[in-house]
């Protein structure tokens, strides 16, 4: 019991090294022209194309893009099967915490089984859950929206000299 309670003070590893002005207002003006534009069409063709996770997934996109969790297929991919999975459990299980519950931990591992993982998208069911979404959800916002995010990830991440994006795609 006492290892186990030591590992609650940390291993006093240190921070990580401060972000520059530079590359803090970079991100900035990425995260603004991803969400701006999928806002704009949103409002522009009346069809949902944007959800509270796609923040987070600006924050790995344009603050991490060499994470592993900021690549196209786990961007994509990710929100796809967390999406999928939070409808399926919505409409074939129920409306009720015991399924949202289920929905987000099956979501996750199967993320994690299809080498997918994409924090942002684990809210995914549970953003489904409360809104009681159909099964168009799945296209608009959650495809739609992920694909215009990477597009926009893709022209804007390249545009600084010291970075290139993706790293990979499959």
């Amino acid at each position: 019991m006492g290892n186990y309670l030591k590992k609650f003070i940390g291993q006093k590893e240190r921070i990580n090294d401060k972000s520059t002005l530079k590359e803090i207002v970079f991100t900035f003006i990425g995260s603004f022209i991803a969400i701006v534009t999928i806002g704009y069409l949103t409002k522009t063709y009346d069809n949902l194309l944007i959800m509270g996770s796609f923040g987070a997934s600006c924050v790995l996109l344009f603050a991490f893009p060499k994470s592993p969790f900021s690549q196209p297929r786990n961007i994509i991919f990710g929100h796809f099967i967390s999406s999928f999975v939070g409808l399926f459990f919505l409409h074939f299980l129920g409306n009720d915490y015991i399924s949202m519950a289920l929905a987000l931990a099956v979501a996750i591992a199967l993320m994690m089984a299809t080498k997918t993982v994409h924090p942002s998208a684990g809210s995914n069911p549970l953003i489904i859950f409360l809104l009681a979404s159909n099964w168009n959800y799945l296209i608009f916002p959650t495809l739609t929206g992920a694909i215009l995010l990477v597009i926009v990830g893709l022209f804007y991440n390249n545009l600084h000299k010291n970075r290139v994006y993706p790293l990979y795609w499959i």
